[in-house]
């Protein structure tokens, strides 16, 4: 996510490295190389030039503690005004009323229809709602079906009118559906539109006030940067959309909608898409974005991403299997499942603060776990539970059956042993203790070497 801008911006902070102040000169400098990193990123021009300016006037007006260097210095203002740019807060969905109407509108090919399955699912799990879909999409060939499959993975009904054409009549058919049957929330789907089509842009003012939403969602490509924000104002001086949604931020992201939308159309980015998974839609935190932009990574978020996945219980009933040393293959496996949920294994990497940089190269790829699974899958149920009795026969007829080697299976068997001994061991409270306290004592020195 964002991985040229962080370069650019990596690169613009290195010509204050060895400085031993701010001054006007290495500053403009710098403000210069950041600036062109932003225009780079398809940042809109006015936005770019007033960041860099309120930067430079903040970064000359502090002075410089002992302690810590320019580079740290401007490091920290830039987080504070990024966070700024793209909103300061997070804007949380207006969801109290009964129902709640939200639509759904934007360009064709943004992502809408996916979107409105992964909100529908965020809802129900995180927000316990009961959300309906509405398939409000009359044009798109098999707009209908794919809404359908999609309420169908997310477990959300989907109102459908195939006899009709008008969307307006078939969104207000949904509210009120959503009202006999208990919905409190009811997500309209429409058909994508350019803003320069007077019919369609029409269409869709006439859907919202006809149903009266209580919020207005624009989703947006970011891959498409500086054009995404232009027909984001010309929606907005149509519609005045309550939020932003940014879509497909796991691409090849230049980041220039990210930065420049806010400032532009004075509407809070709210969520954005990080995959094509339903479970792949994150609240927009500005701060966290601005680190992550700057490649100080985001624990908090990563953290969130967990708890969703992991459950308590389980978590529970695992930890006293790992203390009584029964932690089994199958128990792996489901681990390996829960993570895979998180999302996109090079963006997960990318929030640990430091990793970002060092894997910038590094094609870490989404299927690395398919080896492992398919040598488990080969396993017999006894064996997975019992992985002492995995003796070499059958490990060759594991290798053999999961289409491996005996390698990958003996590799496998050893990492397996290893993971259980150590988790093992720090599921002993007394046990953890005494490994820190040995730490300084172990070959290198410990940790930090």
């Amino acid at each position: 996510m964002f991985q040229n801008l962080q370069d650019k911006l990596d690169r613009a902070f290195k010509v204050l490295k060895g400085q031993g102040s701010i001054t006007e000169i290495n500053v403009a400098e710098t403000m210069k190389e950041i600036r062109k990193a932003l225009l780079d990123a398809d940042v809109n021009y006015k936005t770019a030039k007033s960041f860099t300016d309120d930067v430079k006037q903040k970064a000359l007006g502090e002075n410089v503690l002992t302690s810590i260097s320019p580079g740290q210095l401007l490091t920290k203002i830039m987080n504070d005004e990024l966070t700024s740019l793209m909103g300061g807060t997070v804007t949380e969905l207006e969801i109290s009323k009964n129902p709640t109407v939200i639509l759904i509108a934007g360009l064709n090919g943004a992502g809408k229809t996916t979107f409105s399955g992964k909100l529908a699912n965020y809802l129900r799990e995180n927000k316990g709602k009961k959300p309906l879909l509405v398939a409000g999409d009359v044009y798109r060939p098999a707009a209908i079906d794919q809404l359908q499959v999609l309420g169908g993975q997310v477990n959300v009904p989907v109102y459908v009118n195939r006899e009709s054409t008008d969307p307006i009549a078939i969104a207000k058919e949904g509210v009120e559906e959503a009202k006999r049957n208990g919905n409190n929330v009811v997500i309209i789907d429409t058909a994508g539109r350019l803003a320069i089509d007077e019919a369609l842009m029409t269409e869709i003012k006439a859907v919202k006030e006809a149903t009266q939403p209580h919020e207005i969602l624009f989703v947006v490509d970011a891959m498409t940067g500086q054009d995404a924000v232009n027909t984001a104002k010309a929606f907005n001086d149509r519609l005045d959309f309550t939020g932003v949604v940014l879509t497909k931020l796991d691409g090849d992201t230049r980041g220039g909608a990210a930065l420049s939308i806010k400032s532009v159309v004075n509407k809070p980015i709210k969520f954005i898409g990080t995959g094509e998974k339903m479970e792949a839609l994150d609240v927009f935190h500005p701060d966290r974005m601005a680190s992550r932009i700057l490649g100080m990574g985001d624990v908090v978020s990563l953290v969130e991403r967990a708890q969703q996945q992991f459950d308590e219980k389980q978590a529970a009933e695992l930890q006293k299997k790992i203390r009584k040393n029964k932690f089994d293959f199958n128990d792996f496996k489901s681990q390996i499942q829960q993570i895979k949920k998180m999302g996109n294994m090079k963006d997960l990497m990318g929030m640990i603060p430091g990793v970002s940089k060092a894997i910038k190269d590094v094609e870490i790829d989404d299927n690395a776990f398919k080896p492992i699974e398919a040598i488990i899958d080969s396993m017999t149920p006894f064996e997975r539970e019992n992985p002492d009795a995995i003796d070499q026969k059958r490990r060759l007829r594991i290798a053999k059956g999961s289409g491996t080697d005996l390698n990958e299976v003996n590799k496998l068997m050893k990492q397996f042993a290893d993971m259980r001994k150590v988790m093992k061991q720090m599921s002993n409270p007394g046990m953890a203790a005494k490994m820190m306290r040995n730490m300084p004592k172990m070959p290198g020195g410990g940790l930090g070497r």
